[in-house]
């Protein structure tokens, strides 16, 4: 920015007058993001750009007390207008100090409402997921990042938590927004999250659901059912069977449930130690911090077998007798839930049994079904978009990698091509921990592509899948000197493509929200 360069002015109100002070900003090669334009008293703050780094400026007239909380330089002081600009990084030191300042930029707890999670491995979609979200009365889960995905990406928390504060500011977002700690399996976990300001806790206890439950024989599932924390559930198979084994349970009026000693025997070896993991978790998170504002999100939804509505039943129940309140829950629906991809099942099946579950959602009152893997599943959304009686939670994350791929090939079609090669070169290895079924050989190496035809890969489902799970390495992976072999590329497509890269994650989110306007 050159001073030098802008003629001293006669007095103006900057302060009341946005479009004046957009003007006065861009002589100094700052432009403005006009929604994040914020008044204090005699201080602006606003979000702007030079070239295409982004920072916080701070303008202030008379009392520079507030400038003092944030660490920045002094870029101008127009005696004209006894005005001083102070240019901030984005740090996370100074979205602490916008958050004392601005409580519409602190995550909340969003409870009971229609609710969508948008994951944001780069940190750069943001934006363009609140946009997305006009005309929607969804609340949106912004800082969104599992563990898996902090691992992969070398990312820390704050880093997730910053690119999410930093969007609200510049798109003027006062609706609300939650922070969501995906997929956390110990306490470690949950200290980290904390510190970093999330109030969504979602616990996966995956690795204590038992999948062979639902085949092996009676006689084993009795060895197994003393092998359950009965000390953490807080009674025994007696007190579970005079509760769950009934000749009706009536959940609707249409529907219900009439589960046999065998039915409950089944449940309790499949979840038993899973709902004693949850309750572990929950109590830590409790009693660790028992002035914390949070939420709780349970997921069962990455295992092999299928969650019956009983199951369903049972799992919230206990969880109920054992003071767990829920915010959500992810069941493991009927069908493919496969990552980056439509659904893959019977659509009329789905809807038979996700009515079911409804029905159990209804019944306990007080949480809502969580969709994860949420990412692309449109014709599931069709379906949920015709039922009208609960809250819905959907989880999305791999879609907006796709979306920053998708502008790559758009406006820089060679590092496309290398970032495709390369995932296709280890793709069979890091799919292990993912629910995929891409068929590498259906991918031509990308010399065989025209540039014009690589944006059309992104309708084909081997293509997305492939790119999908291969996200951490292409963001982390190094060349010999120590440079990034993708990721800093990346970025820089991204940010020197700004509005196109919103505008296709508009589009696409649009899509994935339009089915639950009627709700």
């Amino acid at each position: 920015m050159n001073s030098e360069s802008v003629q001293e002015e006669a007095k103006i109100n900057l302060l009341d007058n946005h479009s004046t002070l957009i003007e006065y900003m861009y002589r100094y090669g700052v432009e403005v993001y006009p929604n994040s334009i914020k008044q204090v008293n005699s201080n602006l703050f606003l979000i702007g750009k030079e070239g295409i780094i982004k920072y916080l400026y701070l303008i202030s007239e008379g009392d520079f007390t507030l400038q003092e909380k944030y660490r920045g330089e002094v870029i101008n002081k127009d005696n004209g207008n006894n005005l001083v600009v102070k240019r901030c990084e984005l740090s996370t030191e100074n979205r602490k100090s916008l958050q004392e300042q601005f409580d519409f930029t602190v995550p909340k707890v969003l409870g009971l409402c229609n609710s969508f999670g948008f994951g944001d491995r780069i940190g750069l979609a943001n934006a363009g997921h609140i946009r997305s979200l006009q005309g929607s009365d969804f609340k949106a889960i912004l800082a969104q990042q599992s563990i898996r995905e902090l691992t992969r990406t070398n990312r820390k928390p704050e880093e997730v938590m910053n690119a999410a504060v930093w969007a609200v500011f510049q798109e003027g977002y006062e609706d609300g927004f939650g922070a969501d700690a995906d997929h956390l399996k110990t306490t470690e976990d949950i200290d980290l999250m904390v510190n970093a300001g999330f109030t969504m806790f979602t616990f996966d206890p995956g690795e204590y659901v038992v999948n062979e439950a639902d085949s092996i024989s009676e006689e084993m599932l009795d060895k197994k059912i003393d092998l359950v924390d009965w000390q953490t559930l807080n009674g025994d198979y007696q007190l579970l069977q005079s509760s769950y084994v009934r000749d009706e349970i009536k959940i609707a009026e249409d529907f219900s449930l009439s589960p046999t000693t065998i039915d409950l025997k089944r449940a309790v070896v499949k979840y038993g130690n899973a709902i004693a993991h949850i309750k572990k978790m929950y109590d830590y998170l409790k009693s660790t911090y028992p002035n914390y504002n949070s939420e709780v999100e349970i997921s069962v939804d990455e295992t092999d077998s299928v969650t019956s509505p009983f199951e369903h039943f049972f799992i919230a129940g206990e969880l109920k007798r054992l003071g767990v309140e829920l915010a959500s829950l992810a069941p493991r629906f009927v069908g493919a839930f496969e990552k980056g991809i439509d659904y893959r099942g019977d659509l009329d099946l789905f809807k038979t049994e996700y009515i079911k579950h409804l029905d159990i959602v209804k019944y306990y009152g007080s949480y809502k079904i969580s969709l994860h893997s949420g990412s692309d599943k449109f014709s599931v959304y069709k379906v949920i978009g015709t039922l009208k009686e609960a809250f819905t939670h959907v989880k999305t994350a791999g879609t907006s990698y796709l979306e920053a791929l998708k502008v790559t090939a758009l406006k820089n079609p060679t590092l496309f091509k290398e970032i495709l090669d390369f995932s296709r070169s280890i793709y069979e290895s890091e799919k292990q921990t993912y629910h995929v079924s891409a068929d590498l050989n259906s991918l031509k190496p990308s010399s065989e592509y025209r540039d014009i035809e690589l944006v059309r890969l992104f309708e084909d489902d081997d293509c997305r899948q492939i790119l999908h799970v291969c996200f951490g390495r292409v963001l982390t992976d190094r060349n010999e000197d120590g440079s990034f072999k993708f990721k800093e590329k990346i970025i820089s497509c991204l940010e020197e493509n700004e509005s196109t890269h919103y505008e296709i994650l508009i589009n696409h989110f649009n899509k994935h929200l339009d089915p639950f306007k009627q709700l």
